[in-house]
């Protein structure tokens, strides 16, 4: 695989294009696009300074947004209020706290968000799932659905996300780059779960009595199906190796025993970034309000763009929809077809501006 990659920056009618190589070992700074110039384009600033933002769900006219030092915010008709609908006490570690966020299928009727926490207990490290009820953008109900996940200082992964069966499929990492844990049936960590809506395990998973979808993941970050119900999820690697797998139920992803192919024993990803260019969100998009000649969409932290690519053509096939606003952690879509991201320069890795962090949208 070519070691460099071409990062050009487009987003529908803006003029002006960017080249970088990507780093092993550092972010890259890219010149933020000042906020009147994204204004009169196709991108829509919702929402400025933002605390460590995590991960975006979406529910009716919300859109809920994860803060890593344990608020849930709420962006209700475009606007951002004033007042957190939850603030938690997660963990204080680099990559652990308040993380992924969504919404339950129902949302409209039983008001249901699930969030994934990373907290402490006895000096040990852990992560949970909630199962918080709104009411009126306030907290009126939160329940532990699911416990004892193991915890990491840098790898807890933290997505979740319903699939179209309506089981909710949650990425957890791995405790350490040294554990085998991920290879262990018997743990939580580095593993894709898949629970019921109430935390229990269902009957038909592919292992009896087991929430473990599928195992052998260093730090699984976005998950998402196409229209067949195929699904896939990035795995970060240790600064090199960043994955697009193909998740099939019961399969073994390899970490810590391989990286991205090369072992016939373990499932082989089907695109690997060497360097890594740390993926996050990702979606297939089929809105007819952006016009994209591919369907899989990609945030990238470290190469600071958002990606339009087709995993089975490769490298080749990527292309930019949006850059030049910095690290971008998280995309959604909603029904009208509008693509939501949010950057993540404030998380210790970036350069922000003071502005920094935001909500866009990206109109066309």
């Amino acid at each position: 695989m070519d070691k460099r990659l071409r990062i050009a920056g487009i987003v529908g009618a803006i003029a002006f294009s960017i080249m970088v190589l990507t780093s092993p070992n550092d972010p890259i700074p890219l010149p933020d696009l000042p906020s009147e110039k994204l204004e009169n384009t196709s991108v829509e600033i919702l929402a400025e300074n933002l605390e460590k933002p995590r991960s975006i769900a979406f529910a009716e006219d919300k859109i809920f947004v994860t803060e890593k030092q344990g608020r849930i915010r709420v962006i209700e008709d475009n606007k951002l209020l004033d007042q957190p609908l939850a603030t938690l006490r997660p963990a204080n570690v680099f990559d652990g706290g308040l993380l992924g966020i969504t919404t339950h299928p129902d949302f409209v009727n039983n008001h249901f968000l699930y969030v994934f926490l990373t907290y402490e207990e006895d000096q040990v490290l852990w992560n949970k799932i909630l199962r918080i009820t709104e009411s009126n953008n306030k907290l009126k109900d939160a329940l532990t659905i699911f416990d004892k996940i193991p915890g990491s200082v840098f790898t807890n992964g933290g997505f979740l996300k319903f699939g179209p069966d309506g089981k909710l499929y949650v990425g957890t990492g791995t405790v350490s780059d040294s554990s085998h844990l991920p290879q262990d049936l018997d743990s939580l960590a580095g593993k894709i779960l898949r629970i019921n809506d109430d935390g229990s395990i269902p009957e038909d998973n592919p292992y009896p009595n087991s929430p473990v979808f599928s195992l052998g993941f260093r730090s699984p970050q976005g998950i998402t199906w196409d229209k067949t119900g195929n699904m896939y999820a990035i795995d970060l690697g240790p600064e090199k190796n960043d994955e697009i797998n193909q998740i099939q139920p019961g399969k073994n992803y390899g970490w810590p025993e391989k990286e991205c192919t090369g072992n016939e024993k373990y499932e082989g990803a089907i695109m690997c970034y060497d360097p890594g260019i740390e993926p996050g969100g990702i979606l297939f998009y089929y809105g007819e309000t952006i016009d994209l000649e591919n369907t899989f969409v990609m945030t990238s932290l470290r190469a600071s763009n958002l990606y339009q690519l087709d995993p089975e053509e490769g490298l080749q096939s990527q292309k930019s929809i949006l850059s030049g606003v910095g690290r971008i952690r998280d995309v959604i879509q909603v029904p009208e077809g509008d693509l939501y991201v949010i950057t993540s320069n404030t998380d210790g890795k970036g350069f922000p501006d003071k502005t920094d962090d935001k909500l866009l949208r990206i109109l066309k």
